[in-house]
């Protein structure tokens, strides 16, 4: 069986991609690094934001001024069993719009964009008859695609974030660096099968598939908790808020990528990232 991936922008000026077939099924979605070419193609240059004097993504060129145009990604990813579309303004105020047929995931998501101070749209749909393991996978993979892509060159961030956010008797502490290197370390218990509908195996899987493709090192380490809703919505603000951190501008940085982040993501903008099914 052959499974097409096309990850795609919305906007004429925004992503262009080229399809690719991946055999046996589902791939991983990971985002390329050399010499691991794979699924759809996609191309994160824009002439009309270099022509604005903004990079590739939308963060200013002039790193003087942090006030600069927003840093905006969008993506639409569409596979066999998934249709979806999303929108992040990572210099927004919190609001969030967001539609997966999964409403627990819903909640999460505006935790994400309320706790990051990011406006998020994600509108999705998927086989969530069957369950929703794709959906939340592709929901995911779209949502560090945009990070990447809202991020650009990165220069001038802080780069690294840390968090601990209690609820309740819960709290998790969440680490990580936008270094372009994909690291997932899970440390959650969480004690029952399902939050609602939610299959609670899938919240580790949600946060591996976004450093998949956002090219983020993450560390969430369960410090308390019983209740499986607390635990995790604990994870979702705890990541939101060590992401604000690491997206904000550093102003004695003056404009500069932390050295290590250079290397990894000259390679990623004015090329490809590598996406697919």
């Amino acid at each position: 069986m052959t499974t097409t991936a096309r990850l795609v922008s919305t906007s004429p000026a925004g992503l262009s991609y080229s399809p690719a077939s991946k055999s046996l099924g589902r791939a991983s979605g990971r985002v390329s690094f050399p010499a691991r070419p794979y699924g759809a193609l996609l191309h994160l240059s824009s002439p009309l934001m270099a022509s604005a004097g903004i990079g590739g993504n939308g963060s200013p060129n002039a790193h003087e001024d942090s006030a600069g145009p927003s840093r905006i990604g969008e993506v639409k990813r569409v596979t066999k069993e998934t249709n979806v579309h999303v929108r992040i303004n990572l210099d927004g105020t919190g609001l969030a719009e967001c539609s997966t047929g999964i409403p627990f995931l819903d909640h999460m998501l505006d935790q994400l964009a309320s706790h990051g101070l990011f406006d998020v749209y994600v509108k999705a749909t998927g086989d969530i008859h069957i369950d929703d393991h794709h959906s939340n996978e592709d929901i995911a993979l779209a949502i560090g695609t945009a990070l990447l892509q809202g991020l650009g060159d990165r220069k001038g961030i802080n780069r690294f974030g840390h968090f601990t956010a209690p609820l309740d008797e819960a709290a998790v502490e969440v680490i990580l660096d936008l270094s372009g290197r994909p690291h997932l370390s899970c440390g959650l218990d969480i004690p029952t099968e399902r939050v609602g509908t939610y299959d609670t195996q899938l919240v580790e899987h949600f946060f591996q598939s976004l450093v998949n493709t956002s090219g983020m090192t993450l560390h969430i380490r369960q410090l308390a908790g019983k209740n499986s809703h607390h635990i995790i919505e604990a994870s979702f603000k705890a990541f939101a808020r060590a992401l604000r951190q690491a997206t904000e501008y550093d102003l004695r940085r003056r404009g500069t990528v932390p050295r290590f982040v250079l290397a990894y993501c000259k390679g990623f903008l004015g090329r490809s990232i590598v996406h697919g099914k």
